[in-house]
């Protein structure tokens, strides 16, 4: 299936995406070029604020007339923190937390196994949402900008409700794979040619709140 990837916002959501994108080349997907109609379009979206959110829908309105017939899957912040809001927008047929975003591979390949998009009893497009402050899950995550530079995601998540900010209630709580596991996946980079690793996440100064390490360590280990 031809599928194109639309991503909002951070550096995280970026390598997030990538890292998807990826898992579905490797399963026989392709991705749509620039003006080829998609058979999917997967919109990972941004809600720091409201501008962001803004933008996130009109990203999806523009998708769903650019591309009538395709299946619109919306993941990331916005669609964790608003997901009813998102699910009545014409066009959208999945809504999936940041959680349940690494699940999109699996999903298009019940889309085009069945030949169908979303599929739900009283005909609203299908979200799942689970509340992310319940999850412990990591999900390593690279992404490649150009043929030389990479971000390589560390950390998700954080521990600080501030005021002003939604990020815990989109991201979660601070948690982090483990040094060994990191430094494989920064191996892996540089194999594949890369010269420069930026390291990125939600709060890198808290890396290790869920496995007793400490950022020093993952700087000296890579």
């Amino acid at each position: 299936m031809k599928i194109s990837f639309h991503t909002l916002g951070c550096k995280l959501n970026f390598a997030e995406s990538s890292a998807i994108g990826k898992t579905l080349l490797e399963r026989g997907h392709e991705r749509a070029s620039k003006n080829e109609q998609a058979d999917i379009c997967v919109i990972n979206t941004c809600s720091v604020t409201d501008a962001a959110d803004h933008k996130g829908r009109q990203l999806i309105h523009r998708l769903n007339r650019e591309n009538p017939n395709a299946v619109l899957i919306v993941t990331g912040c916005y669609a964790q923190l608003k997901p009813d809001e998102i699910a009545h927008i014409e066009g959208v047929d999945y809504v999936l937390g940041n959680d349940e975003k690494f699940s999109i591979p699996t999903i298009v390949d019940e889309i085009e196994k069945h030949h169908v998009g979303a599929v739900s009893h009283d005909g609203h497009p299908l979200i799942y949402a689970t509340p992310i402050r319940q999850t412990d899950t990591f999900h390593p995550s690279v992404s490649s900008t150009d043929r030389t530079r990479c971000f390589l995601k560390v950390q998700d998540g954080c521990n600080y409700f501030c005021t002003y900010c939604t990020i815990p209630m989109a991201r979660g709580k601070s948690r982090n794979a483990d040094i060994k596991s990191i430094v494989e996946l920064a191996q892996q980079a540089v194999d594949n040619g890369m010269k420069e690793i930026v390291l990125t996440g939600v709060n890198i100064g808290d890396f290790g709140k869920s496995t007793g390490e400490s950022f020093i360590d993952l700087i000296r280990a890579l």
